[in-house]
């Protein structure tokens, strides 16, 4: 972080005063990049006054579109999962969410302020407003939840809600309420609530209902998770299977226009239309490139909105014909796995998105490989390739990232967690949910290297250090080392949470990031470990730069900073603003780039690698025999080498310069430094800082 300090004194003959200015600036430590865009997005609301859509994600609160999906912006509510919205008559917006209860805004979601009093389930998985402007609240163990007056106060109403895990609702326009659960079918209220029938004939037992939806006959549509769908003409009495043409029977959303075409989003086929009640199903999903739709929207204009697991927005304007992503703005990703190769071509692998590129230092973004979870990535320093892990096992790109092809062949577990390549023995490792895969000498097929692990051990973790040796850590607590003839694995740290993470900095020592009780750090080849400085956290990933500074991503805390081998860490969190950070890669030019759980990836301001300067107040002003004063400062080259001076003269344009003492240095720890200036006339005031330039930045 940039600290520019600059300082004032004012002489005069007699007497001297020093005066101090506030800092000229402060500048944030990170930087959201522009993505990548997309991510989860598990509810819609439009606005009806102003056709303004509102999106709900996991992980990133609410965005908002004012231009039909061209466009996208935070809207107010953050860092925030939210599985339902609902806008009533006045433009009052709510906002369920996961573990906060709901959310409500008066302003059109510039301002959110927590609606629970009342709620004693805050996990809200649907709302729906009736005509009154009721508001009927679904929750996931604590049934229905109905405000009267706006969202001020909740009552439950579960009077004959024999099962409370709500994950839809819907109501008609004389009032009835329907209710879908979570493995209890559908229920139904004819008075506002009060109490509560179980309306299942022709539903298969103990259906989940994901979505709800009512035409413009007051027919009532249900979608389930592996049933398809079905419909009721006669408020829920009767119930018929609707599913011909259906290709997947796992229906997660429901949606209506005004000319009655029903359309239903699905897990893994994505969208499907039913024309006016036709009968069959027609898949409608040209350009709908990912096919796990768990919310849909109609606004005003007939235009369709799709919102997917991990592809974010997708907009149809000709009621499904075709599709076309809609997210600038939108950046609720989940960033797993980041990699970055010599050209400084940034890779992050996505939950549910696949893989991203940006060739501009996160500018701009570009889908490279679609759908897939992207959970480890590494780079072949010897050519340029590209290997993804994903869920279905591991890619390999040959050209930047513009196409991939599986390797699999031998790879009997596809659930890759981890990779690490071993540039001194030219073998890959792939760390999966069943023991380690390699692949010796670029070749194309993999072989179990386990010997050692127990049955399906999960390897979430691994690294190799300076001399080929490679470490691993598991998901059962456990860090082990391989023996020198790649004979087996040993077993060198136990008893610990889950090893999420490793690192090993140019000394080889090696830091073990855990879930739950921080880092741990061996200096002998893992022979014996020791807790460092950051304990009690949960540590998904770990970095170290070229000076030796080693930073851990955590879950709740953000990003810190060592710079002392571990002994000590300071949270480095200012500018970023979602602190679940799971991934981290840094570029040659000391730049840290950190992946977040649902808000992309951020980027640090300054390289890592930049000194750092601090401006400090003037002493022995006087006139004694010429007017004099010795300036101060405190400087840290991070290790770099840095040279000093100070800069000083009767405006902030300063003008004249003198050479600190000491002028260089080449450490990682603050230095104090000062430099003696002559010469200064009486009766003015002076502006003076330190600067601090090595081959990173100046400061």
């Amino acid at each position: 972080m940039q600290r520019d300090y600059r300082k004032r004194f004012v002489l005069a003959l007699v007497s001297i005063l020093l005066s101090a200015s506030a800092a000229s600036w402060a500048q944030n430590f990170w930087q959201q990049t522009n993505g990548p865009n997309g991510g989860i997005i598990q509810s819609f609301a439009i606005n009806k006054s102003n056709e303004d859509i509102f999106a709900g994600t996991d992980g990133s609160g609410v965005f908002r579109s004012r231009d039909n999906g061209g466009s996208w912006t935070q809207a107010g509510l953050t860092n925030t999962n939210v599985y339902a919205l609902a806008i009533d008559s006045s433009g009052q917006i709510f906002a369920g969410t996961s573990g906060r209860g709901i959310f409500r805004s008066r302003d059109n979601g510039a301002i959110w302020t927590s609606a629970n009093t009342g709620l004693a389930n805050t996990t809200v998985y649907a709302l729906a407003i009736n005509p009154r402007g009721q508001i009927f609240a679904g929750t996931d163990g604590g049934g229905i939840f109905l405000s009267t007056n706006g969202g001020g106060s909740w009552n439950a109403f579960n009077n004959g809600l024999t099962y409370p895990y709500i994950r839809s609702l819907a109501i008609k326009s004389n009032g009835y309420i329907f209710v879908g659960t979570d493995g209890g079918g559908v229920f139904l209220s004819i008075n506002d609530g009060n109490s509560w029938t179980r309306i299942d004939n022709g539903l298969p037992a103990n259906s989940y209902v994901k979505s709800l939806a009512i035409d413009s006959n007051e027919d009532i549509f249900a979608g389930t998770d592996g049933g398809g769908v079905f419909l009721s003409t006669n408020n829920g009495n009767n119930w018929t299977s609707v599913n011909a043409g259906l290709a997947s029977a796992n229906v997660f959303a429901l949606a209506v226009n005004s000319s009655g075409d029903i359309f239903a989003g699905t897990k893994g086929g994505g969208v499907f239309r039913l024309m006016n009640n036709s009968g069959s199903w027609t898949q409608v999903t040209s350009g709908l490139t990912n096919t796990v739709v768990s919310t849909l929207a109609v606004n005003a204009s007939q235009n369709i909105f799709a919102g997917t697991i991990g592809g974010g927005v997708f907009l149809s304007t000709n009621k499904g014909d075709n599709w076309a992503p809609a997210n600038t703005g939108l950046v609720s990703t989940k960033v797993y796995a980041l990699a970055i190769n010599s050209s400084s071509h940034i890779f992050a692998g996505t939950y549910r998105g696949g893989i991203f590129r940006s060739t501009d230092n996160g500018s701009s973004w570009a889908s490279v490989k679609r759908n897939n979870d992207a959970s480890a990535l590494a780079i072949n320093k010897s050519n340029e390739d590209i290997l993804a892990g994903t869920n279905g096992g591991v890619c390999l790109s040959k050209n930047n990232g513009d196409s991939w092809t599986p390797v699999n062949t031998g790879l009997t577990n596809t659930d890759v967690r981890s990779l690490a390549i071993n540039d001194l023995k030219k073998i890959v490792s792939a760390g999966t949910a069943g023991g380690v895969f390699c692949l010796y000498d670029n070749g194309n097929t993999w072989y179990s290297c386990s010997f050692g692990l127990e049955a399906n051990t999960t390897v979430l973790s691994l690294a190799i250090n300076s001399q080929g040796r490679e470490f691993l850590g598991t998901m059962s607590g456990q860090v082990f080392r391989l023996t020198e003839n790649r004979g087996k694995w040993d077993p060198v740290l136990q008893d610990l949470p889950a090893v999420q993470a490793l690192a090993i900095n140019s000394n080889d020592h090696i830091f073990a990031g855990t879930n739950g009780r921080g880092v741990f750090r061996s200096t002998n080849n893992g022979d014996n470990w020791t807790p460092t400085g950051l304990t009690n956290t949960t540590v998904y990933a770990l970095a170290i730069n070229s000076s030796g500074h080693i930073f851990a991503g955590t879950g709740a805390g953000g990003l810190y900073r060592s710079r002392n081998n571990g002994d000590t860490w300071n949270a480095v969190n200012t500018g970023l603003t979602n602190i679940d950070v799971r991934s981290l890669a840094i570029n040659s030019a000391g730049f840290i780039f950190a992946g977040t759980n649902g808000g992309g990836v951020f980027r640090s301001v300054q390289s890592t690698l930049a000194p750092e300067a601090f401006t400090n107040a003037a002493t022995n002003l006087t006139s004694n025999s010429g007017i004099s004063a010795t300036l101060h400062g405190v400087v840290n080259p991070n290790g770099l080498y840095t040279t000093f001076k100070f800069e000083y003269g009767i405006t902030t344009n300063y003008g004249d310069m003198v050479t600190a003492m000491p002028s260089s240095a080449t450490v990682t720890t603050i230095l104090v430094v000062r430099a003696d200036i002559m010469g200064l006339s009486p009766k003015t005031t002076y502006h003076y800082r330190v600067v601090a330039t090595n081959s990173a930045a100046t400061r």
